[in-house]
C-alpha cells in the first residue's frame, strides 16, 4: 500500500492533468475516487480537512436500509440501500457487522404493523437479506432488553440491521482509492475553480493547509462532493447561485452499555414527535440517538443543542428503568445531513425529505452530487462516474466496485476494536512485537496501544492529534474525557513520527482541548 501524504502532494506537484478531481473527502468523494480509479481513470481527491471529518464520521454507525423510509412510501431508496447493505458486508466484512434490533410494543396493533412492515423488508432484501425478523414475547423482550419497562408492555419484534464504524470504512476507501492509483489528500482546501474561454471547469486551485504552499491542477472533470458544504462550491462555480441545501443536524449521546445490554439495539420507530430513536450497543458503549432538527447554517464542528440532549435522554427515560441522566454522558456529538432546501411549505418539516442523493450538471460541467446516505456511497460513487465519462472525453469503461474488496478485508474475527483494522491487525501487532514499548495502552481504561498512532501516521495519514483521537480510533466519541487524558502522550508519539517539535505539541493540545469541549456536556 502507498497511503503516503508526501508522496501524493509529489504527484500534485508534477503537475499532469487529471480525468477527474472531486473535491470532498467524505463517504461519497471517496466512494467516487474508489469507483474513478478502479476503472483506471485518473483520479484526485482534496479534502479541507481530514477525512470524514464532518457529517461522514458522525452518524448512527448503521448501514441499513431504512425502516423509516419504508414506511415514509420510499421503496425505491430502500430496495437499493438494502442491495448496497449487502455488497458493504461482502466487500468489507472487517468493518461491518449484522447487528439485532428489538422494537418493543405496547399494543396488538402497533405489533402486528411492524411486523408485517419489517417481513417486508426482509423480503425486499433477497439474496442479501440478513436476517429473519420475527415476533417476541413480552418475556423475550425483557430477556433482550433487560432495561426495558414493562408497563403496559405486549412483545415486540426483533429484526437485523447492519453496523459499521464510519469513519474506519472512509480511511479504508482512501486506502482503496489510492491502492487503485488514485491520489487522495487530506488537509487541501479549494479556494477557487479555473475554467477555460468556453467557461468551461478545467482545474482547480488549493492551499495545502499543513505547508501552506499554493497549487494549480488541471481536470478534465470536476466533482463537487462536499456534504453540507456544496453551495460554498457551486457559489465558486456561480456567484449568484442559490443554496440547494438545508443542514439537518442528528445529535447522539454515548452512554456505558449497561444502561441497555450489549446485544440487541432499541429501535423506537415513534417516538413523541414522530422521530425514530435509536439505542445502538457501539464498541463496547451505547449510543442514543439520532435527532433531526432544521438548521439554517452550516459549520464543520457542530454541537449538539441542549433541546437535542432533553429529547434523547427523556425519550430514553420514557423506555428504560434507571435511564441515564446527563452526568452519565460520556460524550455528545452531531452531525449535519444535507438535505435539499425547502422551496415552500413547512421550512422546518425534515421528515417527508427524501433521504435519496441528486446528481446536478451545471452549464459550466461541474458535476454535483448531494444527499444520500452512508450506505449508498459505492451507488452514488458509480452514478457520478457515469455521469462525468458521459459528458467528458473519458473512454467508457464499466463499473469495478460491486465486488471490489476494500483495504483490510478480512473474515476472520477478533475481539474488542481490533476487528475494525482486519487485515492490517497483523501488522499493528509487528510493531507491537518489533518494539514492546509500543503495547502501552494510551489510556488505562482503553484497549488502545501506542502502536496504532504509529501506525496511523505512517499508514492511514493521520495529520493532526484529532485525526488519530477521534477517527483513525474512536476515543473522542466514546468518552472524550478519557481521549483528553490520553493526548499528551500521543501528541508526544505523532511528533516523533512526524518530526515535529514542542511547539507543535503544545498547539496541538490546546487545539484538541478546544476541540473536546465540544464532545462534553
Amino acid at each position: 500500500m502507498n497511503f503516503k501524504r508526501i508522496e501524493a502532494i509529489g504527484n500534485v506537484a508534477a503537475g499532469e492533468a487529471w480525468d477527474i478531481i472531486i473535491i470532498g473527502g467524505g463517504a461519497t468523494g471517496l466512494g467516487i475516487a474508489v469507483d474513478a480509479a478502479s476503472r483506471g481513470y485518473k483520479t484526485l481527491l482534496l479534502e479541507q480537512y481530514d477525512f470524514a471529518k464532518g457529517t461522514s464520521s458522525k452518524s448512527t454507525k448503521l448501514v441499513h436500509g431504512g425502516v423509516r423510509y419504508l414506511a415514509n412510501g420510499d421503496v425505491k431508496l430502500v430496495f437499493s440501500a438494502l442491495k448496497e447493505r449487502g455488497l458493504i458486508f461482502k466487500n468489507a466484512p472487517h468493518v461491518s457487522f449484522v447487528q439485532s434490533f428489538v422494537i418493543p410494543s405496547y399494543s396488538f396493533f402497533s405489533k402486528m404493523k411492524f411486523l408485517i412492515g419489517l417481513k417486508l423488508y426482509d423480503w425486499m432484501a433477497g439474496k442479501l437479506r440478513i436476517g429473519k425478523s420475527s415476533l417476541l414475547s413480552k418475556a423475550q423482550v425483557q430477556a433482550s432488553l433487560p432495561k426495558i419497562k414493562t408497563e403496559r408492555l405486549q412483545g415486540g419484534i426483533r429484526y437485523y440491521d447492519g453496523q459499521f464504524d464510519d469513519a474506519r470504512l472512509a480511511i479504508n476507501l482512501a486506502q482503496t482509492a489510492a491502492e487503485q492509483g488514485a491520489t487522495v489528500l487530506n488537509y487541501c482546501q479549494v479556494v477557487s475553480i479555473d475554467k477555460d474561454a468556453q467557461g468551461q471547469v478545467n482545474g482547480v486551485q488549493f492551499i495545502d493547509s499543513l505547508s501552506q504552499k499554493s497549487y494549480q491542477v488541471k481536470g478534465k472533470a470536476l466533482v463537487n462532493a462536499t456534504g453540507i458544504f456544496v453551495d460554498d462550491i457551486l457559489k465558486m462555480d456561480t456567484a449568484s447561485h442559490k443554496n440547494l441545501v438545508r443542514p439537518s443536524q442528528g445529535a447522539h449521546i454515548v452512554i456505558d452499555k449497561h444502561f441497555l445490554g450489549d446485544r440487541d439495539a432499541l429501535m423506537i420507530p415513534e417516538t413523541s414527535d414522530g422521530r425514530v430513536l435509536f439505542g445502538v450497543p457501539w464498541h463496547d458503549k451505547v449510543l442514543l440517538g439520532t435527532t433531526d432538527t432544521p438548521l439554517h447554517a452550516h459549520q464543520i464542528e457542530p454541537r449538539p443543542l441542549e433541546e437535542e440532549l432533553d429529547f434523547i435522554l427523556n425519550t430514553a427515560k420514557d423506555y428504560l428503568q434507571g435511564a441515564p441522566t446527563r452526568a452519565d454522558i460520556k460524550s455528545i456529538f452531531a452531525g449535519l445531513r444535507p438535505l435539499a432546501a425547502p422551496t415552500h411549505g413547512d421550512g422546518d418539516s425534515t421528515k417527508e425529505i427524501s433521504r435519496d442523493h441528486k446528481l446536478i450538471k451545471s452549464p459550466s460541467g461541474l458535476v454535483t452530487i448531494t444527499g444520500g446516505k452512508w450506505t449508498t456511497y459505492r451507488k452514488m460513487g458509480e452514478e457520478t462516474v457515469d455521469l462525468v465519462a458521459k459528458h467528458t472525453d473519458l473512454p467508457a469503461k464499466a463499473c469495478q466496485t460491486t465486488s471490489l474488496r476494500l483495504h483490510g478485508y478480512s473474515v476472520e474475527k477478533r475481539a474488542g476494536h481490533w476487528q475494525v483494522y482486519g487485515a492490517d491487525y497483523l501488522h499493528i501487532a509487528q510493531l507491537m512485537e518489533h518494539d514492546p514499548r509500543l503495547a502501552a495502552k494510551i489510556h488505562p481504561d482503553y484497549d488502545f496501544r501506542l502502536a496504532e498512532v504509529v501506525w496511523a501516521v505512517q499508514n492511514e495519514m493521520a495529520c493532526r492529534l484529532e485525526d488519530f483521537l477521534a477517527r483513525r480510533i474512536r476515543l473522542l466519541l466514546l468518552d472524550a474525557q478519557a481521549s483528553l487524558q490520553a493526548a499528551p502522550l500521543v501528541a508526544q508519539v505523532m511528533a516523533e513520527q512526524l518530526g515535529k517539535d514542542q511547539a507543535w505539541i503544545d498547539n496541538e493540545l490546546r487545539d484538541y482541548q478546544a476541540l473536546v469541549s465540544k464532545y462534553l456536556i
